[in-house]
This record gives structure tokens, sequence and C-alpha cells, in this order.
């Protein structure tokens, strides 16, 4: 691959060519809203795996129904004894990159091996089953032995992979010498996991985050930046970005050609975004109100700076839920007059049922996660970067283990993978406020959350709102981001993208199998309902939101010659300095 963001040409650790296109996630076993993964965050990785009560409640669960386990051990044994005797039917799921080596198909052991393992792991996600647990036993416990069947795969054995095997009589063995290297330099610092991208050919304003632009607003919370318009007129209404907190802003801006910043500029957008300072422990108290004030401090500038009375805002996952809880306060004060419309992206307001993790957070966990966060002053960005990576290990964890320290390759070079790794801290106390919502689930009752003094009330928010998900989503739900529609006023459009969460931002044109459901304005309470309604569309739904947002945006005027205006001077070029900072 040559030194650009654009990943075309990247090869995947199973071989493949990654499509520019795509976001290389594939769908999970599990959900997890972002408040709730803030737990297993703060608490550590030992907590996902360490089983309690719900053993016992599996174990009493599986002896009153013993007729039940016998039928299921005697149809493994039965399996099993098919397997050797080659006569079993047993297939490997599509798409599975740990197999995609010839052998494990063509190679009478490697064929029955693989075929056991996957005998193996049906029957104990049907044991679990079987005993009829509720739903936070059975999710968790599935969890559990996902990651230890996933941990037990042949793929990852050294000496019964055959990819592993081949390199090893190629290099007379010197996979395994840089494969140790590669150990040793994962060790040293957390995630303590292999590396899953070569992060020596990306650097941000080098070839991430080019549009170009100028910080128009800078204090210690936040850099404002105004982006320099490439059309001769511009919207007369302007947008507000805000981008989650847990990661740097320019997953929206990430190359030429994939970034949705360039899309809305080249689009006559007037654009600006807010760009986080990465915390440390000095700012151990800033929480939820601190942020909530920035988009408000942010959105009066953009509304002076384009002479405008009001302005679009669009706040993705943890941003999303910071900026409609500001927005709620300015409808609390008689002020929502300037908001001009609300788009929230992969964003989960109600976290009714919507993920594994939040099975493991009791109360003791939760205060030891907190204690945790309290202790340091923030939440470091490494441990929740694990938390994602081990919800989804046969994509993030174990082809990188066979790549880099079995095979003794090089991670490839992928710019989202890159974003994902360049991590941030989160404050203490926005932690702790996040965890109480998340504990309440109080977002999605009127006044079950207090920011900047004003009860918030989403209903509150009459303006028109675009709610956008991925179908793939294993951080936001689709189902729980549609339930935002219910709590929101005004009215509302939902769109459901192809794509998971990284995806259902990075989505330009171009990819010939993307798609997106949409049902026009029909927002029926049950999301079910919905799917029944919706309709397939080719292409992205960044066009579809850009036509949306046209028709909100009250014509046409000349683009401004210079960027800022004389209360918010310019002091530096995009992307600022904050996204810069460790």
């Amino acid at each position: 691959m040559t030194d650009t963001a654009t990943p075309a040409g990247a090869v995947s650790p199973s071989g493949h060519h990654i499509d520019p296109h795509e976001s290389a996630e594939q769908p999970s076993i599990a959900g997890a809203a972002l408040d709730l993964l803030l737990t297993e965050a703060g608490y550590g990785a030992r907590a996902r795996f360490l089983p309690g009560r719900e053993t016992v409640r599996l174990v009493t669960g599986l002896s009153r129904r013993p007729g039940r386990v016998v039928r299921r051990s005697s149809a493994l044994t039965a399996e099993l004894a098919k397997i050797v005797a080659g006569r079993s039917e047993v297939k490997l799921p599509h798409g599975d990159r740990r197999f995609l080596d010839p052998a494990w198909s063509t190679s009478w052991f490697y064929r029955r091996l693989l075929q056991a393992y996957l005998a193996v792991d049906e029957s104990v996600d049907g044991v679990i089953g079987d005993a009829e647990l509720d739903w936070e036993d059975d999710r968790k416990l599935r969890f559990i032995a996902q990651n230890v069947i996933d941990a037990l795969a042949p793929a990852n054995a050294p000496l019964v992979n055959p990819e592993v095997l081949k390199a090893a009589i190629d290099t007379g063995g010197r996979n395994f010498v840089r494969g140790a290297r590669q150990f040793a330099q994962d060790m040293r610092e957390p995630p303590r996991l292999p590396a899953n991208v070569d992060v020596s050919k990306f650097g941000v304003g080098r070839n991430l985050g080019l549009t170009p632009g100028a910080v128009v607003l800078r204090d210690e919370r936040f850099e404002l930046i105004h982006y320099q318009p490439s059309t001769a007129e511009v919207r007369n209404t302007p947008i507000l970005f805000v981008p989650p907190m847990i990661n740097k802003f320019y997953i929206m801006d990430l190359a030429p050609g994939r970034s949705l910043i360039e899309y809305v500029v080249a689009r006559g957008q007037e654009t600006f975004l807010i760009s986080w300072r990465n915390p440390r422990a000095e700012q151990r108290d800033w929480g939820l109100d601190t942020y909530a004030d920035v988009v408000l401090e942010a959105l009066e500038a953009v509304t002076d700076i384009s002479k405008c009375d009001r302005a679009h805002v669009l706040g993705f996952c943890a941003g999303g839920l910071v900026a409609a809880a500001a927005i709620s306060h300015l409808a609390d004060i008689g002020r929502l007059e300037q908001v001009a419309s609300v788009t929230l992206g992969v964003c989960v307001v109600d976290n009714e049922h919507s993920n594994v993790m939040s099975t493991f957070a009791t109360e003791q966990v939760k205060n030891v996660a907190l204690a945790s966060s309290a202790k340091k002053g923030y939440l470091d960005g490494r441990d929740l970067a694990s938390v994602f990576l081990w919800m989804r290990p046969n994509d993030l964890i174990w082809p990188y283990v066979v790549n880099n320290w079995l095979l003794g390759k090089e991670p490839p070079a992928f710019d989202i993978l890159y974003w994902n790794a360049d991590t941030t801290r989160m404050p203490a106390a926005l932690h702790r406020d996040f965890m109480e919502i998340s504990t309440d689930n109080s977002m999605r009752r009127p006044g079950g959350v207090t920011v900047l003094g004003s009860p918030v009330d989403l209903g509150r928010i009459t303006v028109d709102s675009y709610v956008v998900a991925g179908a793939a989503d294993h951080i936001s739900p689709w189902q729980n981001c549609y339930r935002t529609t219910q709590l929101l006023g005004g009215r509302k459009r939902f769109v459901l993208s192809t794509s998971g969460h990284i995806a259902a931002i990075v989505n330009p044109p171009g990819n010939k199998r993307a798609t997106y459901r949409t049902a026009d304005e029909q927002t029926p309470p049950d999301s079910a309902d919905w799917e029944e309604l919706a309709i397939t569309n080719q292409g992205t739904w960044w066009a579809d939101w850009d036509e949306w947002l046209a028709a909100r945006s009250g014509g046409t005027r000349p683009a401004p010659v210079r960027l800022g205006n004389r209360r918010h001077k310019l002091v530096g070029a995009a992307p600022g300095e904050y996204v810069l900072e460790p």
C-alpha cells in the first residue's frame, strides 16, 4: 500500500484485500451501548470472563432437564463418530476468515479437525440454550463460552494451523523469531494484544484530516474548526459537527474521498466541527455539563460567524448523547430556534436490553470501575479499546495473533484501524455521569437527567430530526438507535445502513454493494413494524442525508471569503493542535 490513507490494496491478516468502502467490521453475537462498555473498561478485562452465580443457575437449569443434556451429549457423540468416518455434513459458516487456507477443506485431517471443533461449538451453544436462563444469564454465559471456544480454535494453534506450518518450512522457522519480537513489542503497554494496524503509514495532517480549514476558537476544552468552502455559494444554514469524545474527530474527516466533512463541504454546506481536548488527570472534573456547555458555546460561535440565527447540529455516538442533552437545555430556556435540525448517528439513548456487557455490570462492578477512574482522574481509552476488541475477537484479536505472532508478518495498513488505535481519555466526572445515565436508563425519561440546570426532555426537541444506524453495529444496536425516534419530538426520519458502527460514518459513495433502508417519515413504536415498511435504496445514506439537509437549509448565499470573523479570529490551521496531542 502506498503512503496514503486510502486503504485500497490493504490486505487483512487472512490474506484477502480490504474493500476501501467497507470498515472491516463484521456482525457480532453481542451489541453493546457505549455507556455500559464504560463499566467494563473501568473495571478491567478479567470481569468479563469470570463466571459467577449464573454458572450455578446454568447447572441448576440443566439438572431440571436431564433429558436434554443426555440428548445433547448423544447427538455430539454421534456427530463426532460421523466426522471420524468421513460422513459428517458439518460445514464452515460462510465468511469465517480463520479457515480460508485450502487445507481446511481439502485435507482429510484438517477437515475432520475443523468439523469436530464446529460440532463442539454448536453443542456448547445448545447446552446454554437448553437451560432456559433469563436474558442476562444467557447472554453472559454465551459471551464467556464463545470467547473460550474462539480461543481454542485450531487456527490459533501453531502446530496445527497449516498456514503457520507452511511458513515455518518456507522461512526455516524465522517466522517464529519475527513473531516473538512482535509479541514482545505488543506486550510493552496496554491493551497487551497483537497490533491490528501498521501505524507508521498514517499521520493526522499528513494523509488523514486534510480538508482545508482553520481553528477559529480555542479554549482548554475544545477547538472549533471552520472549514474552507469549496463552492461559490453555500447554504444559508450552517452545520455543527459534534464528534464522540472517546476518539478523535478525524473519523469524520478521514482520507480524501472517504471524508464526510469533505463530502458536505463540496455540496455547499458551510461546516464547523468541535475537536475535543484529550483530557488528563487535572481535567477529572469535566462532566456532562462541561461538554454540553461546549456544544452551546460552539453553536453561538457558528451562528455569529455565519451571520445566521440558527444551525444544524449533528452528533455521532457519545457526541450525539451530549448534543441531544444540550439541545434539550436550549428548549427548556426558550432558545430552541437556534437549532435548525438534529442528526444523531449510531447513538443510543435508550439502553434497555442493548448489549451483552450490561449483564456484567453489577452494582459492585460499577462501583469498582468508578473508583478506578476517580483515582486516576480519567478512564484510559486503551482500556475501552480492549473492551471493543474482546467483543469481536475473531475479527480483531485472533487473526492478528496468527498474522503477527505466528506468521511473523506486519499488521495491515488501514486508516480506520489507525484511528481506532489513536485512543483518548475520558474525564472521571464524565465517566461517572455516563455510568449513572446507563444504570438508570434515565435519558429516556423526561427529567431523568439534569444538564446545565435543566431537566432533559427529548420530547421538547421539536425540530426535524434524522436518526441513522448501522444494521451490523456491534456497539450501538440499531433497534436501540431506532427507539430514539420515539423520544424526540417533531418530524423524524430513520435510516438504516447496511454497515457497522464505524462504516456508518465512513460510508462514501462508490461502493456498489452499499445500501440503506428508509420508510420516509414513518416511525411506528416498534422497530419490527418499521422494518416491514422500509424499502432498500442503493448507495450511501450520505446522499439521502445531504438531500434532507439541503431541504432545511433555506437557499444559498455567497461563500465567505474569509474563515472566522472579528470576534473569532484564526488561531491556527486545521486539523488544529488538540487532535495531535497524545
